[in-house]
């Protein structure tokens, strides 16, 4: 897969990229919170990684959910990245709503062009789902279908901050899920 042009980044140029957490195992006695990433999720976060790191998906910053899963996806992910990104983990973003995860959104700073999601459904596709006006009509179509674990959508956004994207105003560069990259 040849790496695809970087759109040219400009004082209003934003950049979302969800990431859904790779498979989890489902251990008994644990808590939902706690459960960790089965084999097949340890696999697939590495090959999103690889992804990422491959096609220059390097957010500013990385907000995460402090659910045992999508730390250990982070970690995995972040390992394949060509340099340190900056990690925020947010209680918040544990099974929250598509509302909830845009007014964390809305927190970030503007200097944060990029940054990168990682969370759970349905919030993760819900919100995805809200914000895509435009873009790659058969990556939305996969999108609404299934948002798998360890599922990946690039928004890109003519936004000044992150306070002022909302329903339609994203266009969906792409979406990616471990099955379509083996």
């Amino acid at each position: 897969m040849s790496k695809r042009p970087q759109k040219q980044s400009n004082e209003t140029d934003r950049r979302l990229i969800f990431l859904r957490h790779a498979k989890s195992a489902w251990p008994e006695g644990v808590t939902d919170k706690e459960r960790p990433l089965a084999t097949r999720g340890s696999k697939a976060a590495s090959l999103m990684g690889d992804y990422m790191a491959r096609e220059g998906l390097v957010p500013d910053l990385a907000l995460i959910s402090t659910a045992r899963r999508t730390e250990e996806t982070w970690a995995l992910v972040r390992e394949k990245l060509p340099r340190d990104v900056e990690a925020r983990n947010f209680a918040g973003l544990y099974a929250a709503p598509a509302t909830t995860i845009l007014d964390i959104l809305a927190q970030v700073e503007p200097g944060c062009r990029s940054v990168l999601i990682i969370g759970h459904n349905p919030g993760i596709e819900q919100l995805a789902l809200t914000l895509v006006g435009t873009g790659n009509a058969d990556a939305r179509q996969a999108m609404a279908e299934k948002y798998p674990t360890a599922g990946l959508a690039v928004i890109d956004f003519d936004a000044g901050d992150w306070q002022s994207i909302g329903k339609g105003s994203g266009r969906l560069e792409r979406f990616v899920t471990p099955r379509s990259l083996e």
